[in-house]
């Protein structure tokens, strides 16, 4: 069984940045041709995709967010991070990671997200 877990601070301040972890088990994040996203849901919005780290280790952005956002792994720990700089309130959002198959824009597995809320 596949299971995704988001970890991270639940509160950031305006202008920081942002930093979560999403742990795998059941699937090694190295495994073809797996993709593993971030997505997050503003509150009273849809969802939102920010991007993607595949399982070689390439990464793709959100245009929109591309100039704050940065996803990285540590596959001896089966783990991939998100970090959004320059944080401000409209970034107040649930985060979830998601395991997406062979670029199909299908999610298979999804982490339970988690609250992040930018305030001072």
């Amino acid at each position: 069984q596949v299971q995704l877990q988001e970890s991270g601070p639940g509160l950031v301040k305006p202008s920081q940045t942002l930093s979560l972890t999403c742990t795998v088990s059941g699937c090694s994040i190295t495994t073809n041709y797996y993709g593993w996203n971030w997505i997050r849901q503003p509150p009273g919005k849809g969802l939102e995709w920010m991007g993607v780290i595949d399982y070689d280790g390439s990464t793709y952005y959100s245009p929109s967010l591309k100039s704050r956002t940065s996803i990285s792994r540590d596959t001896s720990k089966n783990q991939f991070s998100l970090q959004l700089s320059s944080v401000t309130p409209e970034d107040t959002a649930v985060y979830y990671c998601a395991r997406e198959v062979a670029r199909t824009n299908t999610y298979d597995y999804w982490g339970q997200g988690t609250q992040v809320t930018v305030s001072s």
